[in-house]
């Protein structure tokens, strides 16, 4: 018993040699060691000596059935003053109506019906030679037993080699993934002197879930990402950082898109529900304030990240300012000047609290749902709960905010209305 373990354990070092060095380390450097092209040279001497192993059976046994051609019914061709004049035996005259004329007609009404062009082009091409499979209604596989062996030798590979091959092959890939993220963040995180402390672990983020947390600095990626992996939504950036994400997103499905474009927006909303809707993608990370505050406080979250629906994850993050501020200013710093000033500073020490899972309550709207995560968020880590837009920095106040100040001057200057 014991050797039969050892075996499967050698076999299963070589399975997972085979499927790392020679099919996915290739793939990530975009290389081709050849394999697949000597596969399909094989392939293709192997069934040319099938092909003449049928033509062989054949002769040695008229029985074996003949496969038919593509189309049932063999057309004359010609047209219908050809078919008509063949069918009255003679040459069509101008005028004169034949009783054998229905015939045409009815001959091409059934044949219309028998072997119309139009669904024959929806079903499986029919071969002149065999493939070694058993999808035709040819019985190839009894001409001789050479034949059999190969046939049989030929479901053992595709079913028990190919098709084991290229199931795990998906598996192996999204598992590389991660701990390839995984050890590039950590990496990162140990190049800015980064301490993380995690609280509260057991209500880490799921696969499935949405993640969302209060948003400082794009490291703050780098920070959740030593954890545990997610998939990314965000706005796309030039530089370097739009480097990044296009780096990013070959590796696994994170969504980038233009905030400027409605459109794209709600293409986006369609796609993270997709991508909640199976519970075996990791989860989203998602900073709903949609810009980075300085640390102190929670500006307003965007309600579109609570319309998608599913599990809400929210995480505080606190970074402790006496050793570096960690703050991203991008109106003011570049992200190369930002990155220096990280690498420049004493170290970066962080705190990160996951919160209790929470979901949409009956009678709740998306805004109502954000506002209390929002200051869930914020009181976990002693920041002030704001409900200003973030996005003021760059754009004007509406006229909405303006209007309520209004309103509320004037109730003072003009005192209370009559009731």
């Amino acid at each position: 018993m014991e050797d039969f373990w050892g075996l499967a354990v050698q076999l299963l070092h070589v399975w997972m040699f085979v499927v790392f060095f020679l099919i996915m380390l290739p793939a990530m450097f975009g290389l081709s060691l050849g394999v697949t092209g000597v596969y399909i040279q094989v392939l293709v001497h192997i069934l040319e000596w099938a092909t003449l192993r049928i033509q062989r059976g054949r002769q040695q046994q008229p029985s074996v059935p003949v496969p038919l051609p593509n189309g049932i019914i063999e057309h004359a061709g010609g047209s219908m003053e050809e078919e008509m004049g063949r069918l009255r035996s003679g040459s069509l005259a101008e005028g004169k109506f034949c009783l054998s004329d229905v015939f045409y007609f009815y001959k091409k009404g059934v044949e219309s019906i028998v072997d119309d062009q139009v669904t024959q082009r929806f079903s499986s091409e029919e071969l002149n030679s065999w493939n070694l499979l058993t999808r035709t209604n040819q019985n190839f596989r009894y001409i001789s037993l050479r034949l059999t062996v190969i046939w049989g030798l030929g479901v053992f590979v595709r079913y028990s080699v190919l098709f084991p091959l290229r199931s795990v092959r998906e598996y192996v890939k999204n598992w590389l993934s991660e701990l390839v993220h995984l050890t590039c963040y950590r990496i990162c995180a140990r190049g800015l002197s980064a301490t993380i402390v995690y609280h509260n672990r057991e209500n880490k983020p799921q696969k499935g879930g949405i993640c969302v947390a209060n948003h400082t600095t794009p490291i703050d990626v780098v920070i959740l990402s030593n954890d545990g992996c997610y998939a990314m939504v965000g706005q796309i950036h030039g530089g370097l950082m739009g480097v990044l994400q296009r780096s990013m997103v070959r590796a696994c499905p994170h969504v980038w898109f233009e905030r400027s474009e409605m459109k794209d927006r709600h293409a986006v909303a369609s796609r993270l529900r997709a991508h909640v809707a199976a519970k075996t993608k990791l989860p989203i990370l998602i900073f709903p304030e949609g810009t980075c505050v300085n640390n102190t406080s929670v500006m307003m979250f965007k309600k579109g990240s609570f319309e998608i629906g599913g599990t809400i994850y929210p995480v505080t993050i606190k970074y402790d300012a006496r050793f570096g501020d960690a703050f991203w200013n991008s109106s003011k710093y570049n992200m190369v000047s930002y990155l220096l000033r990280m690498m420049t500073s004493w170290a970066i020490v962080v705190n990160v609290w996951y919160l209790p899972p929470m979901t949409r309550q009956d009678g709740e709207d998306a805004a109502q749902f954000a506002n209390r995560v929002k200051s869930a968020i914020a009181h976990q880590g002693g920041l002030l709960d704001l409900a200003w837009d973030g996005g003021l920095k760059r754009g004007k106040v509406k006229d909405s905010f303006k209007e309520e100040q209004q309103k509320q001057y004037s109730s003072i200057i003009a005192g209370p209305k009559d009731q």
